[in-house]
């Protein structure tokens, strides 16, 4: 999904020597680091770890945890005059393309806390899926969209800014963090789940919105005046794994 971010994400290899002994891990996470570097890439490897011949990142994944940052406006604080063109509010420097600002009142947040509890649980989400990338038999099988969210919370966050800009930013601003746990996801569909709760929060739709298109599960049944939220906002912040899984008795050596 092009813009979201990746705080923690994992990948397996197979790397073999003529004489079978398995690679020093920590040679492995400075080589990548190296080259990456190099090349100019926004991409850092945290650690490198023997696994058994048995592990895959993707299938023997138990759940993953994503994270949507949100800035709400204050009161008072403006943002777009449609009529003069002119832009009043300020955005820091350091969340540009980090975070999702909001410049709109009222904004409940209880109200979203309190209808994030529907999303929980098994559920058809065909609504809440992106229509343009699903292609193929395998996705047409009517268990495709059917997913299980673990948790949802809604907390407040805080700037990502530095110096003067942090007070700045958060006088300005209410953050606030939404983590979304699941076993998978469909594409796009954290952001449309945030996008349902954001017009919720500001007054766009009804709670019987969001009930009806997770009750009423089909691509028609997207209710229009959701606004998907944007991909910037969205992070990958862990990918949860069985300890057993990846579990590797043999030593390390150079």
């Amino acid at each position: 999904d092009a813009g979201v971010h990746a705080l923690h994400s994992t990948l397996h290899v197979d790397l073999q020597r003529r004489d079978g002994i398995p690679y020093c891990v920590e040679t492995v996470t400075g080589v990548l680091n190296r080259t990456l570097y190099k090349q100019g890439l926004s991409i850092r490897v945290l650690k490198t770890s023997l696994v058994p011949d048995t592990f895959h990142c993707r299938y023997n994944a138990l759940g993953r945890t994503y994270l949507y940052r949100i800035a709400v406006a204050k009161q008072g604080i403006t943002g777009l005059d449609l009529k003069n063109k002119h832009f009043e509010a300020y955005l820091p420097v350091e969340e540009l393309d980090r975070c999702h600002f909001l410049h709109l009142a009222p904004f409940n947040v209880e109200r979203m806390r309190e209808a994030s509890r529907m999303f929980l649980g098994r559920h058809d989400f065909r609504t809440f899926r992106n229509q343009d990338r699903q292609k193929g038999a395998s996705r047409d099988h009517p268990m495709f969209t059917v997913r299980r969210i673990d948790e949802i919370t809604i907390k407040p966050g805080k700037s990502a800014c530095i110096g003067p800009n942090a007070k700045l930013a958060e006088d300005l601003y209410n953050y606030w963090d939404i983590e979304v746990r699941g076993k998978s996801f469909l594409y796009k569909q954290v952001r449309r789940i945030v996008g349902s709760l954001i017009a919720l929060a500001t007054d766009r739709i009804e709670e019987k919105c969001i009930y009806e298109m997770l009750t009423i599960p089909s691509k028609h049944n997207w209710d229009q005046r959701v606004q998907i939220a944007p991909a910037y906002g969205l992070y990958l912040c862990r990918v949860h794994y069985n300890e057993d899984d990846l579990k590797f008795q043999n030593k390390c050596n150079e």
